[in-house]
C-alpha cells in the first residue's frame, strides 16, 4: 500500500514535486499541483483543473490555490493525494498507529476496526510533531531497488543457465537413446548370428540327405538296370532281385526318416516380448530429479517424525511391515506380511490408498521402475510382478525351485536369496543367470541370511548374514570385503541411498545403523527407543528428505525428516 503522495512521485529522481497533478499521474506524467480541490480531495495542474471544473459532477466545488492549502486555511489542512490500491475511489488518508500503517477509510473499517489509535492523517500531522524522513525512506527504496535489480539480475542468470542445462538434458536423453540403440543393435546381431548358426547347421543337414538321396537313387538305378539286362541266368536274375528288394527297402526307409525329420517346416523365430513389454511400460526415457547433496560418509541427521496408521478396514490382523520402498513420485509401497498384502500410500499424508492380495505371506519388495515393483512370496517360492498403473495388479510372476525370501533389483537384473546358503542372480523373465554361495576354496560363505541390497551399478552386493557378519560380493560372486564385528547379527531390512551408503534396521537393537559403500560403520542414524517394538525394515524417498520405519507388528509407520 502506497504510504502518501510526495512519497509515491518517482521516487528514485532527485527532482521531486511537492505535490503532483492527479490526471496528469493517472495519464503517466508528472506535474506540479498548482490547485486543490476541496471536495475532490486532489490536486491538479493549472490545464486539468480547468478540465475539472467542466465535469457536471465536480461543478460547484471548492477550489484553493496550494498557496491557501500549504498557509493553513481554517478547518483544512492538506489532504493526500495518492488512492487506495484496494479502494480505487478513496484517498489514502487515514493511519493507524497500532499497526503503522496508511490506508482509506474503507480499510481502517475493514481491517482496524478493533485498533485504537486510528486517526485522519491531517489532524494526526497537524496535533503531532511527527516528521516523514522521505529521504530516508528514499535511501531505503533506492537500496532495495538495487536489491531487486541484482535478483532480476540473477533470475536472468537461471534462466539462462536452465536453458543451457535443458540443451544438455535433451542431449543426455538422445546420448541414452544411442546407448539404447546399440543395445538393440547388439541384440539384432547376435540373434542374426544365431540365425545364421542355426540356419547353416540346418543347411548341412539338408546337403548330408542329398548327399545320401544321391546314393539311394544310384543304388536304385544300378539295381534296375542289372535286372533288364539279365534274363537268361536265371540265378544272376535271383541274385539281382534280391539286391534289388535290399536297395528299394533301404531307400523306403530312408524316405520314411526324412519324412519325420522335418527341419525346416517346423521352425520359427520366437521374438522375445518380454522386452516390448517392459517397453510398454516405460513412460519416459528418465526423470529429471535434484542431485543428491548427501555424500556417502556423511551420517544421517533426523529433525523430526510423524506416525502414521497403514491399517486398511480389510484387514484380519495386525499390520506386519517386513519391508517397503518408495518410488520416484514419493509413494511408498509396503508389504505386509501378516495380511498377506501390498499397499500403496498416498505421498503426502501416507494413507492407504490401494492394495493387492498376494497368495502367501510376503516379504521384501523392491521398486523396478515408475509403474512396477516385485515381492517375493517365499511360501509359494515365487516372485510376483505388481503393476502399480491405475489398480494395483499382479502382471506376471516368476517360480524358483528354492524359498526365495530376500530380493534386490540392479541393472536389469533380480538378486534373490534363500534363507540361509546362496544369492541367486535371474532375469526379469525369470532365467537363472548365476548363484553365489560359495569362497573360491569352496566353503560356504552364508549360514543365515536375514538382509539383502545391491548397488545401483550391481557391482557390489551387500549381504547381511546373522552368523556370518556383512559380506560385500562383486558382481561375480567374489568376496570384496567382510565386516564380522556383531553389529549386523540382527540387521534386518536395508536400504542403499542415493549417495551410496547402506542403511540397516536391526529388529533386536531396536535401532538403524548407516554403514559406507565399503560397508564400514558409518553411525547411527536412528538411536534405540526403550519400550518399542523392534525396527523391522527401513527405505527413504529419492530426495533424501524423507526416511520410513516400520516394527514389528505395528499397524503404525514413522516417517522421519532427514
Amino acid at each position: 500500500m502506497a504510504t502518501g503522495g510526495h512519497i509515491d512521485t518517482d521516487i528514485l529522481s532527485d527532482d521531486v514535486f511537492d505535490v503532483l497533478c492527479s490526471m496528469c499521474r493517472n495519464g503517466g506524467s508528472n506535474t506540479e499541483g498548482e490547485k486543490y480541490c476541496v471536495d475532490c480531495h486532489d490536486y491538479f495542474c493549472v490545464s486539468c483543473v480547468k478540465v475539472h471544473s467542466k465535469v457536471p459532477l465536480c461543478v460547484g466545488h471548492k477550489v484553493l490555490d496550494k498557496s491557501q492549502v500549504k498557509s493553513g486555511t481554517r478547518g483544512l489542512s492538506r489532504a493526500p493525494a495518492e488512492r487506495c490500491d484496494r479502494h480505487s475511489h478513496k484517498h489514502i488518508d487515514m493511519y493507524c498507529q497500532n499497526h503503522d500503517t496508511v490506508g482509506c477509510s474503507t480499510c481502517v473499517a475493514v481491517d482496524h476496526r478493533l485498533c485504537k489509535d486510528t486517526f485522519y492523517i491531517p489532524e494526526f500531522i497537524r496535533n503531532n510533531t511527527y516528521q516523514v524522513e522521505s529521504r530516508d525512506i528514499q535511501t531505503k527504496l533506492k537500496k532495495m531497488a538495487k536489491t531487486l535489480e541484482k535478483q532480476a539480475d540473477r533470475f536472468k542468470r537461471d534462466k539462462q543457465s536452465l536453458l543451457k542445462r535443458k540443451a544438455e538434458f535433451l542431449a543426455d536423453i538422445r546420448k541414452f537413446r544411442q546407448e539404447i540403440n546399440g543395445q538393440l543393435d547388439k541384440l539384432e546381431k547376435s540373434s542374426i548370428d544365431e540365425i545364421d548358426s542355426r540356419v547353416k547347421c540346418l543347411e548341412d543337414k539338408i546337403e548330408e540327405s542329398l548327399k545320401q538321396l544321391q546314393v539311394n537313387k544310384s543304388r536304385i538305378r544300378s539295381a534296375n538296370d542289372k535286372l533288364t539286362s539279365t534274363n537268361t541266368n536265371h540265378s544272376e536274375v535271383f541274385v539281382y532281385v534280391k539286391m534289388g528288394e535290399d536297395a528299394a527297402n533301404v531307400a523306403n526307409k530312408y524316405m520314411e526318416h526324412t519324412k519325420i525329420e522335418s527341419t525346416v517346416e517346423d521352425v520359427e523365430f520366437q521374438p522375445d516380448r518380454t522386452i516390448l513389454t517392459q517397453l510398454e511400460q516405460k513412460k519416459t526415457l528418465g526423470t529429471l530429479s535434484k542431485k543428491p547433496t548427501k555424500t556417502a560418509d556423511n551420517l544421517f541427521q533426523v529433525k523430526g517424525n510423524q506416525s502414521y496408521n497403514v491399517a486398511d478396514k480389510s484387514d484380519e490382523k495386525d499390520c506386519f511391515i517386513s519391508s517397503a520402498c518408495c518410488m520416484d513420485d514419493g509413494t511408498f509401497i509396503l508389504a505386509d506380511n501378516n495380511n498377506m498384502k501390498l499397499k500403496r500410500l498416498h505421498s503426502y499424508n501416507y494413507t492407504v490408498t490401494d492394495f493387492c492380495d498376494l497368495p502367501g505371506y510376503s516379504h521384501q519388495v523392491c521398486m523396478i521402475n515408475n509403474t512396477q515393483v516385485a515381492v517375493t512370496v517365499p511360501s509359494q517360492n515365487e516372485v510376483h510382478f505388481i503393476s502399480l498403473e491405475r489398480k494395483m495388479k499382479t502382471t506376471n510372476k516368476i517360480n524358483t525351485d528354492f524359498e526365495c525370501v530376500h530380493l534386490a533389483y540392479a541393472k536389469n537384473n533380480l538378486y534373490i536369496s534363500d534363507r540361509d546358503s546362496s544369492v541367486y542372480m535371474y532375469t526379469l523373465s525369470g532365467r537363472k543367470l548365476n548363484q553365489f554361495g560359495k569362497d573360491q576354496s569352496g566353503h560356504k560363505l552364508f549360514s543365515n541370511i536375514c538382509s539383502l541390497v545391491v548397488s545401483k551399478d550391481a557391482t557390489r552386493i551387500y549381504v547381511f548374514d546373522s552368523n556370518n557378519g556383512l559380506k560385500v560380493l562383486d558382481n561375480n560372486g567374489q568376496v570384496i570385503t567382510s565386516f564380522d564385528d556383531g553389529h549386523f547379527t540382527d540387521a534386518g531390512n536395508c536400504y542403499l541411498t542415493e549417495a551410496g551408503s547402506v542403511l540397516v534396521s536391526r529388529y533386536v537393537s531396536n535401532n538403524v545403523l548407516q554403514i559406507t559403500c565399503d560397508g564400514e560403520l558409518i553411525g547411527e542414524v536412528v538411536k534405540a527407543d526403550s519400550g518399542k517394538a523392534g525396527i523391522v525394515s527401513v527405505c527413504c524417498n529419492q530426495q533424501m528428505t524423507k526416511m520410513c520405519i516400520s516394527r514389528f507388528l505395528d499397524n503404525h509407520i514413522k516417517v522421519y525428516d532427514i
